[in-house]
């Protein structure tokens, strides 16, 4: 799901633009025949990025909303990049487990927090799950294998979810994984970007953040 706040920092040749920036740190996990999750699908943009970046890929997308399940067939079927590889999601991300093979191995992932842009703004995602589904998903991610949340503090669940991310990411072992944040820091209310990279040939260790294990 996608917030409102974001269209202030997109489609821009600038710092602000925090979407293009997103797009590029997950251009580093993009390979042949990878497999990658859209944990926030909302209208798409994110899914089809990735299928014309890898259309070899499989990927999993995830909304709790019908009508951006709707959104993005339809779009993906305008671009020609519908196929048996994209797996459209009405399902919380937190249950991502029971849609992607426990076998496999994410080369990257995408989380675009919010709510959906001329949808519900009472439909936002939320910390708990959101960090259940991160946490999840660092643990599958293969060597290499990147993950890039865009987090909106400019809304109280924002805030929450970013302190939330932040703290997860100041815990991980450095041995295992490469964490970086990319903020405006003169603009509290901002959209920012944690992004996590597992280090290849390591096999991280999680400690416990709050009442989430990692």
């Amino acid at each position: 799901m996608k917030t409102e706040p974001e269209n202030e920092y997109r489609d821009r040749r600038s710092l602000t633009n925090i979407l293009g920036m997103a797009k590029r740190l997950l251009g580093v996990s993009i390979k042949e025949n990878g497999v990658y999750a859209d944990f926030t699908m909302g209208n798409g943009n994110d899914t089809l990025y990735i299928k014309k970046m890898c259309p070899s890929g499989t990927i999993y997308a995830f909304d709790i909303q019908p009508a951006a399940l709707e959104a993005t067939k339809k779009l993906l079927e305008a671009e020609g990049c519908m196929d048996e590889n994209v797996h459209l999601i009405c399902d919380s991300h937190a249950n991502f487990k029971k849609h992607i093979p426990e076998t496999a191995e994410l080369d990257g992932a995408i989380f675009n927090l919010g709510y959906l842009p001329g949808g519900d703004k009472s439909t936002t995602t939320k910390t708990s799950s959101t960090l259940t589904c991160l946490s999840g998903a660092l643990d599958m991610l293969g060597p290499g294998g990147v993950a890039v949340v865009c987090v909106y503090p400019g809304h109280e669940e924002g805030a929450r979810e970013g302190a939330a991310i932040l703290e997860l990411a100041e815990g991980l072992d450095r041995g295992g994984f490469d964490c970086l944040y990319h903020r405006l820091v003169n603009i509290p209310e901002a959209p920012f970007i944690v992004a996590f990279q597992k280090k290849i040939g390591k096999t991280p260790k999680f400690r416990k953040i709050g009442k989430i294990s990692l």
